[in-house]
């Protein structure tokens, strides 16, 4: 899969520029007794987190609990790929404890970001970092200089044992900021790894007879599940859900649909229907949502959905779709 290097060029000189006003202003927001609006010091003492996306904001409200007031970055109910930092997220860092992100190339901007913090307390952590990461793609980016670039499917939580994984380093970071309540940490990160392994099981008995099942998803977002079951992925989109495809690539899923007797074509919420509903209409499929977790709205977090809840409904799905 190629980059889109113009997009990338136009993110880099725009952070660059924010990165300028958000170092002058920090001048004046960070002076004593003055707070970044909406993200100031917990009146409880708890540990002030700011986590990227929403399954990083659920995994540290699950391993944290009482002891942490964590935000979201990335605001409820929008899609990630295309979204970039304004001044007013960045400034947040400044106030933050620890800032969770799941990189792995998910936060494109995080790195630019993260290099004009002035915050001199504040702990990043890389929720992914010691994952067996899958390669979606590798390319030398400039002949005969021997850079070599390599791109990574992001989407480690929807594995279940990535998830825990992820916890775990969650808890980790948790733990060397306060460890007055280790314990707790510890605690919190054994009931979700239990949950964890209880939802990993049941997705392997649901699927079990699936072998080598594909399914057709808006965007390419479910490798690390489908490795985890043995299922195979035609993504309707590339990795980032701001892909269109091409001709070409709409008449190789529809044949692929034809060939191994697809039932549903996956959609989803954030993502424009139109395309997924035009192979369905070709092929005569059914149309499902199908969650990757990393744009939950606010009604449904208002609404008690959380990681668990949608993995069990995204199971549902598949098993309907491949049955």
């Amino acid at each position: 899969m190629k980059k889109n290097t113009n997009r990338t060029g136009r993110f880099k000189k725009s952070v660059a520029a924010v990165l300028s006003m958000a170092l002058m202003l920090s001048m004046t927001v960070l002076l004593p007794g003055c707070k970044a609006k909406g993200f100031g010091k917990d009146a409880d003492g708890k540990v002030k987190v700011l986590a990227s996306i929403y399954p990083m904001y659920d995994f540290v409200k699950r391993i944290g609990g009482d002891y942490v007031a964590v935000s979201m970055m990335v605001p409820a109910g929008t899609e990630p790929h295309a979204w970039e930092p304004s001044t007013q997220d960045m400034m947040k860092l400044e106030e933050a404890d620890l800032f969770v992100y799941n990189g792995a190339g998910m936060e494109t901007w995080a790195e630019d970001v993260l290099k004009g913090v002035q915050n001199k307390k504040l702990t990043v952590l890389e929720a992914s970092s010691g994952l067996g990461l899958l390669v979606i793609s590798e390319d030398d980016e400039h002949e005969g200089e021997g850079h070599h670039h390599v791109e990574f499917d992001p989407h480690v939580w929807l594995s279940p044992n990535f998830a825990a994984q992820e916890m775990k380093n969650i808890a980790e970071a948790l733990k060397k900021i306060d460890p007055a309540h280790a314990s707790d940490y510890d605690k919190n990160y054994q009931l979700a790894k239990d949950e964890c392994d209880k939802l990993d099981s049941e997705y392997r008995t649901a699927l079990k007879n699936s072998d080598g099942q594909y399914i057709v998803v808006a965007h390419e977002a479910y490798g690390y599940l489908c490795m985890e079951y043995e299922l195979r992925q035609m993504g309707i989109e590339g990795v980032s859900a701001d892909q269109e495809p091409d001709a070409a690539r709409m008449r190789e899923i529809i044949d692929l649909v034809k060939q191994y007797n697809v039932k549903c074509i996956f959609f989803e919420e954030l993502v424009n229907p139109k395309v997924a509903q035009a192979i369905a209409d070709e092929t005569g499929c059914s149309t499902q949502a199908l969650s990757p977790l990393d744009g939950m709205t606010q009604a449904d977090i208002d609404a008690g959905r959380d990681y668990f809840s949608v993995m069990r409904d995204n199971l549902a799905a598949i098993q309907k779709a491949l049955n």
